[in-house]
C-alpha cells in the first residue's frame, strides 16, 4: 500500500502498522534485529523509555543483539527510562556488547574504566581500560582511535592527574602509561582513516612538529585541511537517526 505522506491519518495509519509489524517480527517470529527496531520505534516515535529498555534489555540478555546490549548499557548510564544511573549496571552491558564484538560497547566499557569515579562499585582500571579502547579501535571505531592517540601524546600519570605536554617537566617514573609519540602517530592514523577529524588535526601537527613521525609539511596541510574539511561535512549534515544504536557520549 502506498501512503500519502502528506496526509495526517495516512501516516498515523503508518507509523500504527510500523509497530505492529515490528511487534509481530519480534515476539511471533522471534528476530533480534527486529527486536531493536520495535526498541528503537518506542523510543524516537513512542517517545516510552521505559518499555524500550526493557526490550533492549531482553533482546541483550535472551538474544545476544550486541547494539541492544549497548543501548541498555547508555540507559542505565544515562538512567533513561528509570529513575537513576547505574553505573555499574551500565558497564556489565556495555561488556555483554563488547564480547558479541560491538565496538562501541568495547568504547564506553573501556571509558568507564578509565575515567575516575567516584563510584565504590566500579574500581579504575586504566590498563584493562585501554585494552578495550585498542579492541574497539581494531574493530574500526574511530573515536577509541583517537582516544588512545592522545592518552599516548600526554601519559597517564599514577595519580591519575593530567600528564605535562612539557618535556623537560616529564619524569617516568611518575607515569602508569608512558608518552609514546609513536603510538600516538599510529593511533591516531587509524582513526583519522576512520573518519575521525580530531585523530587528523593531530596527525597535522605531528606531521608539522615531527612528533612520532618525520616532518612533513605536505602531509602535515593534507591533514589539516582533511579534518577542516571534515568539520564542514559534520556541521552541513547534522540529521536525526532512527534504527540506530546510540552514539558514545
Amino acid at each position: 500500500m502506498a501512503y500519502n505522506f502528506k496526509s495526517e491519518s495516512e501516516v498515523k495509519e503508518y507509523i500504527n502498522n510500523l509497530g505492529i509489524e515490528y511487534r509481530f517480527g519480534c515476539y511471533s517470529e522471534k528476530k533480534p534485529e527486529v527486536c531493536h527496531l520495535l526498541a528503537d520505534f518506542l523510543e524516537s516515535i513512542k517517545k516510552d523509555y521505559e518499555k524500550a529498555g526493557k526490550v533492549y534489555r531482553t533482546n541483550c540478555d535472551d538474544y545476544k543483539y550486541g547494539k541492544s546490549c549497548l543501548k541498555y548499557g547508555t540507559y542505565s548510564l544515562l538512567g533513561k527510562g528509570s529513575k537513576t544511573s547505574d553505573y555499574k549496571l551500565a558497564y556489565d552491558y556495555f561488556e555483554k556488547g563488547c564480547h558479541l564484538e560491538e565496538p562501541d560497547s568495547c568504547l564506553n566499557q573501556g571509558l568507564l574504566l578509565i575515567t575516575k569515579n567516584d563510584k565504590p562499585e566500579l574500581k579504575q582500571d586504566v590498563i584493562k581500560g585501554m585494552q578495550l579502547l585498542e579492541k574497539a579501535c581494531q574493530h574500526q571505531n574511530g573515536n577509541a582511535c583517537y582516544y588512545l592517540s592522545g592518552m599516548y601524546i600526554v601519559g597517564v600519570k599514577k595519580d591519575n592527574l593530567p600528564g605535562s605536554l612539557f618535556q623537560k617537566d616529564y619524569n617516568p617514573e611518575e607515569y602508569l602509561v608512558q608518552k609514546n609519540m609513536k603510538r600516538a602517530f599510529e593511533f591516531a592514523l587509524k582513526g583519522c582513516d576512520m573518519g575521525n577529524m580530531y585523530s587528523c588535526a593531530n596527525l597535522s601537527q605531528m606531521y608539522a612538529k615531527g612528533d612520532g613521525v618525520e616532518k612533513n609539511e605536505k602531509l602535515a596541510e593534507k591533514y589539516k585541511t582533511k579534518a577542516m574539511e571534515m568539520q564542514k561535512d559534520a556541521q552541513s549534515n547534522k540529521t536525526l537517526t532512527f534504527q540506530e544504536g546510540l552514539n558514545p557520549t
